[in-house]
């Protein structure tokens, strides 16, 4: 898991990178919660979602945003995040030229940003969004949402209503062409507490149903 600096908008880019074994494999960029709480790429959803990307042949990088860590400026409300994901997808696309498609991850704010990235850049072609922070976000951009995805929220979150969520995913679900996988982890509270190894099973089990082929075996309980 080498250290990489990118070169961002605002400066140096910190992140973590894992190039794939098998040649011209997919590429997964994970994207880590509001730094203004404290969210780094090292965030243990983060780094979570990082590492099963990781496991299903993906080359995978999670990067901190601007202002945090080693990485250069000052946070920006998400404008300036999202040209910092726009910037390291850049950097993951020149060095894999070949890359058939790219799936985005992020939790709370980084769930945010990664949607509006997927907006912007047809290579993507799946989305995990954990926990989107709808409850103070706009997410009306989804006008259409491009690509099929997994939402995954906690049942018992505090911080995040899910009636929030509910009436975010409902309002995919009108849309035609694509499909929304909605999951609810009840006993998960907003930073999956002792049920970060359940949201990683239903992570697996969508993507081995998208994906088909190199499924990854999961046990997810009735």
């Amino acid at each position: 898991m080498p250290e990489v600096i990118l070169t961002g908008p605002a400066g140096r880019l910190e992140g973590r990178y894992t190039h794939s074994k098998t040649k011209d494999a997919p590429l997964a960029l994970i994207l880590h919660p509001n730094p203004q709480h404290g969210g780094t790429m090292n965030n243990k959803i983060t780094h979570a979602l990082f590492q099963a990307h990781v496991d299903r042949g993906f080359s995978t990088l999670r990067f901190n945003f601007r202002g945090v860590g080693r990485s250069q400026g000052v946070y920006d409300e998400g404008e300036g995040e999202l040209s910092d994901a726009a910037a390291a997808l850049d950097w993951m696309m020149e060095i894999n030229p070949n890359t058939p498609y790219v799936w985005i991850a992020g939790f709370s704010f980084g769930a945010w940003i990664g949607m509006q990235l997927l907006m912007r850049r047809p290579e993507i072609q799946g989305f995990i969004t954990v926990s989107p922070p709808a409850h103070i976000e706009d997410f009306a951009f989804l006008a259409p949402c491009p690509t099929s995805g997994l939402v995954l929220h906690g049942g018992r979150d505090d911080i995040i209503p899910r009636e929030s969520v509910d009436e975010f995913v409902e309002k995919l679900y009108m849309q035609k062409g694509i499909d929304i996988d909605y999951r609810v982890l009840p006993d998960a509270n907003h930073f999956y507490h002792n049920n970060i190894d359940t949201m990683i099973d239903h992570v697996h089990d969508h993507m081995n149903k998208a994906q088909g082929g190199n499924n990854v075996p999961v046990k997810i309980a009735a």
